[in-house]
């Protein structure tokens, strides 16, 4: 099976910096797509940021110039930087891939999410 594994959440400090990242495991599958999450307690979970397989990256107008997201060669795992953190962005994120199977068939995965905590 194909799995989503994110890391490098933790309590910063406002202003500070985290990288997030989101290893894809597994065999017989294409990654098409990767993206980052988040969601706080009581509200919707809203898009971070995303990648396609040709490179192309979206951003929210609010996050964009402060969170970069990028992925290695192996285009196997993708990275979350975020910098100038703010409380507000204290939240859950959450990994996401779209794969196609060696097979063909499609599928949308979800990490199990990472912490991330912006407090004095």
């Amino acid at each position: 099976q194909v799995q989503l594994v994110e890391s490098g959440g933790g309590l910063v400090q406002p202003g500070g910096s985290l990288r997030l990242s989101c290893a894809a495991s597994g065999n017989d599958f294409t990654i098409t797509t990767m993206g980052w999450y988040r969601q706080a307690p009581g509200k919707l979970r809203e898009l971070v940021a995303n990648i396609v397989r040709g490179g192309s990256t979206y951003y929210p107008a609010t996050l964009k110039g402060r969170f970069t997201i990028s992925r290695d060669s192996a285009q196997n795992t993708v990275y979350l930087q975020m910098n100038s953190l703010k409380p507000e962005d204290t939240a859950v994120y959450y990994c996401s891939a779209d794969i196609i199977t060696t097979g063909g068939v499609k599928h949308n995965l979800w990490g199990q999410g990472t912490q991330v905590t912006v407090s004095s």
